[in-house]
């Protein structure tokens, strides 16, 4: 979805981000075993963000909520659905523009400022990344299936499929509700779901000319 922004595909390369080992800057394992890297490495990413912009994509999923109710749900840790106009918008990996303590249970809105080594949390613990990382829960995956079994259409923008909970939303569609895919790349998917195979803000404009 931000790919057009300039924001880098998470996993766009057999396992790499930014040219990082995903486990070394995405996993509960990553963060104790260097801290220090992987706060750099979302410092690096609030930097990037802050230089980007919503593209027509973001916009034109804004712009529908004048005439339906619109609930995104992103795997993308950035802002720029939000920025966009979207008002509702369910976060299954966290946000890049917070930070909270070791337990998750205090979250602190920091925009695009660094997160620096021996920075605390009021409890005492370290400040982290208010990421979802590999090896951890996804809190907000309950809430994001309720929303998908209540939609009356669903629409998956610019996603392998491949990455799990967020695959299995797709099997909490209830039976009959129209589904669109768009990626430009060939994704798998099953028979009924109708695939616009262009990049998001293309596939965006194709879709709305459907739905209008």
């Amino acid at each position: 979805m931000s790919a057009e922004s300039g924001i880098s595909t998470f996993r766009d390369a057999g396992g790499l981000w930014e040219n990082y080992d995903v486990m070394k800057v995405a996993s509960i394992e990553g963060w104790y075993e260097n801290p220090e890297l992987i706060l750099q490495f979302y410092n690096d990413r609030r930097v990037q963000l802050a230089q980007a912009e919503p593209n027509k994509g973001h916009t034109i999923i804004a712009e529908l909520e004048k005439e339906f109710r619109v609930s995104v749900i992103t795997q993308n840790v950035d802002n720029l659905h939000e920025r966009a106009g979207s008002s509702e918008v369910i976060h299954l990996h966290g946000e890049l523009t917070k930070a909270c303590n070791e337990s998750k249970t205090r979250i602190y809105d920091i925009g695009y400022n660094p997160i620096h080594s021996g920075d605390k949390a009021e409890d005492g613990s370290r400040l982290r990344p208010f990421i979802v990382w590999f090896g951890e829960a996804v809190p907000m995956i309950e809430k994001a299936a309720e929303t998908v079994s209540k939609a009356d259409i669903v629409v998956i923008i610019g996603t392998s499929m491949q990455v799990y909970p967020a695959a299995g939303l797709i099997h909490y569609v209830r039976r009959g509700v129209p589904i669109y895919l768009i990626d430009p790349n060939d994704v798998p998917a099953p028979a009924h779901v109708v695939v616009i195979k262009e990049k998001a803000s293309t596939g965006m404009e194709i879709l709305k000319e459907k739905l209008m």
